[in-house]
């Protein structure tokens, strides 16, 4: 399997999927390859996709991941950011799940895991928010973000963002259902708000953007 995967090229904006991948070779893949790599795994039951991400991709998340730790600063609420840490939990066989977001963070539970080297979903919580950036679905009808493998890990809040579009997704009964407001950040329009601050950065920078997300932030709080 490993010697296999070695040869395996995936381009940039590309994935691949490896089917009858069992829970041990996914766990010794992820060993091997190591947590500094490009490509980014998703496994769920025996199929194994990688990807590769485009530089439009990580912009994306990197931005985004700055706008929300901004908002969690302004506000004051404590977080643990993650990253594209490895997430995985096995509950039998048909029940194996794992993957790796874009970004992610521990908000309520970020004292339970704070200063961790390792996280094990076994005995500790999921990350309370998740993000995901698909920017391949305009021309790979199939990709996907994998809403069904965080639903079984249990992340309560998930964000997609594709198309220019951010869409908010809590977990509800097992399945997630798209909201209006984020949990987290009650009386916030970040739906809109969001696409348009990560718009901005590509034509006035990061910092300038972020110092103006900042403000905005500011004045909100005031009138929450």
């Amino acid at each position: 399997m490993l010697l296999a995967l070695d040869r395996i090229h995936v381009p940039p904006g590309q994935r691949v999927v490896l089917r009858d991948v069992s829970w041990p070779e996914f766990e010794e893949i992820l060993v091997d390859l190591g947590e500094h790599r490009a490509a980014r795994m998703a496994y769920e039951d025996g199929s194994l996709e990688i990807m590769t991400p485009l530089p439009e991709h990580e912009s994306n998340k990197e931005i985004i991941g700055d706008l929300v730790k901004t908002l969690l600063e302004e506000l004051e609420i404590e977080f643990w950011p993650l990253g594209s840490t490895t997430f995985k939990k096995a509950q039998g066989k048909g029940l194996e799940k794992g993957l790796e977001p874009d970004q992610c963070f521990y908000i309520e539970h970020e004292a339970q895991v704070r200063g961790k080297k390792r996280i094990d979903l076994a005995t500790e919580p999921p990350p309370d928010l998740a993000i995901e950036i698909d920017i391949t679905a305009r021309t790979h009808p199939e990709a996907r973000t994998h809403p069904e493998i965080y639903a079984a890990l249990q992340v309560p809040e998930l964000w997609r963002f594709e198309r220019g579009q951010l869409q908010i997704n809590v977990l509800r009964g097992g399945e997630y259902r798209v909201v209006s407001e984020s949990p987290h950040f009650p009386g916030l329009d970040l739906c809109a708000v969001i696409p348009l601050y990560l718009a901005q950065s590509k034509v006035q920078g990061r910092n300038a953007t972020l110092r103006q997300f900042r403000q905005w932030v500011r004045e909100q709080s005031n009138d929450l």
